[in-house]
C-alpha cells in the first residue's frame, strides 16, 4: 500500500457578537457598519491521514497560501486533526497549536477592511485566492482552494494528498501507530504537547506513559529518546532508540539516532554497525549513513570498506549536499598514498563548503599533495 497522505479539511463557520459603534468611511464621516450581521470570524477545521485511514507519522504544519506566500496555521495532533480561525486580526492559531505564533494580519488583513463596508463576508472574500496545504518533510503536498461562495455552501474543502519523495518518506513511518490504543495514543499527543513547549520533563513522563500502555510503540520510544537527549540523560535516550529500533526494525529514525549518537562518542564499532543497517533499509537515499560509515571504518583500520562506503555515498549524494563526503575520500586516498586523486576530492570539498572551519587548513595542505603526485610517489596498481 502507497504512503500517501491525506488532509481532509472542513469548515467550521460561527459569527461572534456584531461589532457595535461606529465606523469611519471613506469620507471621513462616522457610519454605522453596513450589516449588522457581518461575518467576523471564520472557524477551519480538518484532518491529515494516510490514505489507509492512518494518522500521520509526525505532527504536520499547515499552511494558508495567499498570493504565493506560505502563511502558518496550526500543527496537527497525533491523530492528525487541526484546527485554527481566521479574523480580520489575522489568525488564531490557539485551537491548533498554541506553542505556535501566526505570521499577524499582512495581507489579509487590508482586503478584509477594503470590503468591510461593502459586503456581509468580508473574510471570505478575502480567502477566495487562498489555498490550504500540508507540510510534511519527504513528502509534495497538492493545494486545495480555500474559496466559499457563502456560509450557505458546501464547508468541505476538499483533500489534500501529499506524495512521498522517494522510498525514504516510507521509512519515517512505523507500522505500530496502527495499532496503538487509544490511551496510549492521548499520553503520546500529551508528549508532543509538551516537546512543542520544550517541557522534558513532562514530556518524557507521557512518553513513559505511552510506552508502558503499548510496549511496541515504535514512534512514542522514538520521542521518548529525543526528550530524554534534551534532559541531559545520554544513556536513556539511547535505551529508548533500542526500544523503537525492537519495536519496528524497519523504522529509520532511531538507526540514525543511534548511529549519531555512536559516532559522537566514538564508538567506531557501534556506528558501523547501526550505519550499515541504515543503509541496507535504503541504499539509495541517505548519503549521510555512507559517511558515518565510512569514517567507522576507517577508525576501524577497514581502508577498503572505507572507501567503498565513501564512494557510494558521492554516488548516492546527487545534489552534493554532504561535502564531508568528499573529505573523507581525501583522507582515505591520502593514506593509500593517491595523491592526485585525494587533491582532486580535497578542491572539491573546497568547492562546496569554502568557509568551512578546517578549510584553511586543506588548503594548506594542498601544494604538499600537488607535490608529491607530481614527484611520480603515487602507488602502481
Amino acid at each position: 500500500m502507497g504512503y500517501r497522505m491525506w488532509v481532509s479539511a472542513g469548515l467550521l463557520w460561527a459569527a461572534v457578537v456584531p461589532a457595535h459603534g461606529q465606523y469611519v468611511g471613506p469620507q471621513g464621516g462616522a457610519q454605522k457598519v453596513i450589516d449588522s450581521s457581518a461575518e467576523r470570524v471564520v472557524f477551519f477545521s480538518g484532518s491529515v491521514m494516510l490514505d489507509d485511514g492512518a494518522p500521520p507519522p509526525e505532527t504536520v504544519r499547515i499552511e494558508r497560501v495567499c498570493g504565493g506566500q506560505p502563511i502558518f496555521e496550526a500543527w496537527t495532533d497525533a491523530r492528525g486533526h487541526f484546527a485554527f480561525k481566521v479574523s480580520p486580526t489575522g489568525s488564531d492559531v490557539s485551537t491548533g497549536d498554541a506553542s505556535a505564533q501566526g505570521e499577524g494580519p499582512t495581507e489579509l488583513n487590508k482586503a478584509m477592511n477594503a470590503t468591510s463596508t461593502q459586503y456581509s463576508m468580508p473574510i471570505t472574500n478575502a480567502l477566495r485566492d487562498c489555498d490550504l496545504r500540508g507540510v510534511l518533510a519527504g513528502y509534495r503536498s497538492e493545494k486545495v482552494s480555500m474559496a466559499i461562495k457563502s456560509a450557505m455552501d458546501d464547508a468541505r474543502v476538499g483533500t489534500i494528498v501529499l506524495h512521498p519523495l522517494s522510498r525514504a518518506s516510507t521509512l519515517v513511518v512505523s507500522a505500530t501507530t496502527l495499532q496503538a490504543p487509544a490511551n496510549a495514543m492521548k499520553s503520546f499527543q500529551k508528549g508532543l504537547d509538551s516537546m512543542r513547549l520544550q517541557k522534558w520533563d513532562a514530556a518524557a513522563v507521557e512518553f513513559g506513559k505511552a510506552v508502558k500502555i503499548y510496549p511496541n510503540f515504535a514512534i512514542a520510544w522514538y520521542q521518548f529518546g529525543l526528550a530524554r537527549q534534551n534532559r541531559n540523560d545520554a544513556a536513556g535516550a539511547l535505551e529508548a532508540w533500542k526500544h523503537a529500533l525492537d519495536s519496528d526494525p524497519h523504522y529509520v529514525k532511531p538507526i540514525e539516532n543511534l548511529t549519531v549518537a555512536a559516532d559522537h562518542r566514538g564508538d567506531w564499532a557501534e556506528s558501523e554497525k547501526y550505519s550499515r543497517l541504515w543503509i541496507q533499509l535504503d541504499p539509495e537515499d541517505f548519503p549521510g549513513a555512507y559517511l558515518l560509515n565510512a569514517v567507522a571504518n576507517a577508525r576501524l583500520n577497514k581502508p577498503v570498506e572505507a572507501e567503498r562506503a565513501a564512494r557510494e555515498g558521492l554516488r548516492v549524494d546527487k545534489d552534493q549536499k554532504i561535502p564531508r563526503l568528499s573529505y573523507a575520500l581525501a583522507l582515505i586516498l591520502m593514506d593509500k598514498k593517491e595523491y592526485a586523486e585525494s587533491a582532486r576530492c580535497f578542491r572539491k570539498y573546497l568547492e562546496l563548503a569554502p568557509n568551512a572551519n578546517d578549510a584553511a587548513i586543506v588548503r594548506q595542505q594542498l601544494p604538499r599533495l600537488d607535490e608529491l603526485a607530481a614527484a611520480g610517489t603515487e602507488p602502481r596498481p
